[in-house]
C-alpha cells in the first residue's frame, strides 16, 4: 500500500533551502522514488518598523528590519520497502541549522 511522505521545509536563505532539495531529488532519483515538487510556497516576509531616535526628538524617521521565510514543499510516494530506504537517507541528510524540515507520513491505502 503506498505511502505519501510530506516534506516542508522552511528557512531563511532561500539557497539553503535549495540545497537540501536538491540533495532530496538526487536521493528520489537514484532510488527511483516518485518525487512531487519541489513546489515553492509563497514568502513570508515580516517587516518590523523601528524608530530612529531613541528619545523620541528630532525628525520623525523610521527604520525598517524585514525578515523573509522561505518555503518549499516536497512529496514523496512510496510502494514498497525497497523505497522506504530513500525516506531512510532522506533523514540521513545533512540540514543546515537556518533550514527547518517537517515530516508527515499519510497511508493511501
Amino acid at each position: 500500500m503506498p505511502v505519501v511522505t510530506t516534506i516542508k521545509l522552511t528557512g531563511e536563505n532561500h539557497t539553503d533551502v535549495d540545497l537540501v532539495c536538491e540533495h532530496i531529488k538526487s536521493i528520489s532519483e537514484e532510488t527511483g522514488v516518485n518525487l512531487r515538487g519541489p513546489i515553492p510556497l509563497p514568502t513570508r516576509r515580516l517587516v518590523v518598523p523601528c524608530r530612529k531616535s531613541p528619545d523620541g526628538e528630532g525628525a520623525e524617521t523610521w527604520d525598517h528590519w524585514e525578515m523573509r521565510v522561505h518555503k518549499r514543499l516536497l512529496e514523496l510516494v512510496t510502494n514498497t520497502a525497497k523505497d522506504e530506504k530513500a525516506l531512510r537517507k532522506v533523514l540521513r541528510i545533512p540540514i543546515p541549522d537556518s533550514v527547518t524540515i517537517e515530516l508527515s507520513l499519510r497511508n493511501l491505502g
